[in-house]
């Protein structure tokens, strides 16, 4: 058996490490570290509450509307209030935006850069995705970002600046939008849909929504010259629609108001019940404890325990290793597409860039529907009054997956503020039971003799890894 350390990983927001075991030239087993702690759980001890809003945006700079969204949430459910419709729609908005930006990111900038790698020359692809797609050379980057630039010009209406918008209140929303803001709006979406139907897709967001099989992709992909296309035919010919495959369990806590919480496992969706949360800290370089829900849980560090590997805790959802992301967020939805990719080869490499590139041809539209359902001159922002003595959660859903926020308030103060961020969930470590995280069980399998680390790569990422908010 030979140990192999791979890491640091560029192109990857934080800190990242994997220890592999091989042997014949295969991974035997998989260690996934989170090196850099950041303490942001313990900064929020002793604060006022709504300080939060302030701070913990501040965990991540791609993510950060995610993480206002789940404080002001758990503020408005220790708090007692609703936000008005409009503030609803303008966070659904925001919080949109923002992942959908990620899933184009994460793409063209992230994933795709990989395929450009010398190892693949000579595959029939690999010439033309190399042009597209090489880093800091591609085409497509040209072509992303000002769509993407202007995309984001939705924050400035919506939430006055990204990152670290202050907009996002527990009763909603601070900006209120005009009539005339909102046919701007509308402007910003049609560009970005024609982006995307142009370069993208190749088609209109309608006709890619409804495609309903893996083999009704592959015939819509056949011949068009588009960049989901580019992909499809690349990873097709690699196979990563066989690659990545973890427990094919999967945890959503539902989006927008349309994508349901729930779970998923062995064909089966239920009920998503947030008390079946817990976080496991027996691999952490933190102090062991029984695994605790996290609205008791507690980060105190243990820099020197032996039997620790990384930062991250191990949060499981009845016991059980879940994961989270687009693909569970479609998985758990019910989409025929990502049901029929996980039933074939359960949840892949492809699977999981697909449900990303799928969410955009499936929330942009609903965003144009948010716009015409604002009520330009009606209240955004619904006010109370903070106890002193409360508890509270917020579940969101970030680009990467399923993002909780725990607090509970004492004498006015924050006694205990706990998070856990979608790569927390998929990059998590062993637990108690020496249950591997999802990507740990991903990795184990794969070839990662001389020339075969690419597929490492493709697997890492597809997961969309976010480490500074892993460890906060």
């Amino acid at each position: 058996m030979t140990r192999i350390v791979v890491g640091p990983f560029n192109r990857v927001e934080g800190d990242l490490e994997v220890s592999l075991d091989l042997a014949d030239g295969r991974v035997q087993a998989a260690y996934v570290n989170s090196p850099l702690f950041r303490g942001f759980e313990q900064i929020m001890i002793g604060r006022a509450p709504l300080d939060a809003l302030a701070i913990v945006p501040r965990i991540c700079g791609i993510c950060s509307v995610a993480q206002s969204a789940a404080a002001a949430s758990a503020l408005a459910d220790a708090m007692g209030i609703v936000p008005t419709p409009n503030g609803v729609l303008a966070r659904h908005l925001i919080q949109a935006t923002e992942n959908l930006a990620d899933h184009l990111t994460h793409f063209y900038l992230f994933f795709m850069p990989d395929f450009a790698r010398s190892a693949y020359a000579g595959r029939p692809w690999h010439e033309a995705v190399a042009h597209r797609f090489a880093a800091v050379r591609g085409e497509a980057s040209a072509d992303m970002l000002p769509a993407r630039a202007g995309f984001l010009k939705l924050m400035g209406f919506l939430a006055g600046r990204w990152p670290h918008t202050l907009t996002i209140q527990p009763g909603g929303s601070t900006r209120a939008i005009t009539a005339g803001e909102r046919i701007r709006l509308l402007a910003q979406l049609r560009e970005f849909r024609g982006f995307l139907e142009k370069h993208l897709f190749g088609d209109t967001l309608a006709n890619v929504a409804q495609l309903a099989s893996k083999a009704q992709l592959l015939a819509w992909a056949d011949g068009r010259s588009a960049d989901f296309p580019a992909f499809l035919a690349a990873a097709s010919d690699l196979g990563l629609d066989k690659l990545g495959r973890a427990s094919d369990a999967f945890l959503s806590h539902g989006a927008y108001g349309i994508l349901p919480a729930g779970s998923w496992q062995a064909g089966k969706s239920a009920a998503f019940d947030p008390v079946a949360i817990d976080e496991d800290t027996s691999r952490a370089w933190l102090a062991q404890g029984n695994p605790r829900h996290p609205a008791q849980g507690e980060t105190i560090v243990d820099a020197n325990k032996a039997a620790a590997y990384t930062w991250c805790k191990a949060p499981r959802y009845a016991g059980q290793v879940y994961e989270v992301g687009a693909l569970a967020r479609q998985i758990v939805a019910g989409h025929p597409l990502l049901l029929d990719f996980v039933a074939r080869d359960g949840g892949s490499v492809m699977a999981r860039v697909v449900a990303r590139l799928l969410e955009l041809a499936l929330i942009v539209p609903e965003m144009e529907r948010w716009v015409h359902a604002l009520q330009p001159g009606e209240a955004f922002c619904t006010h109370g009054d903070m106890p002193d003595e409360a508890s509270g959660a917020g579940l969101v859903e970030a680009a990467r997956g399923s993002l909780g926020h725990w607090l509970s308030i004492r004498r006015g103060r924050i006694e205990r503020y706990q998070i856990i961020a979608p790569t927390t969930w998929n990059f998590s470590p062993r637990d108690s039971n020496e249950q591997p995280g999802p990507l740990e069980q991903a990795l184990v399998g794969l070839p990662a003799g001389d020339g075969a680390l690419p597929t490492v790569q493709h697997v890492v990422r597809s997961f969309d890894p976010c480490m500074v908010c892993t460890v906060h």
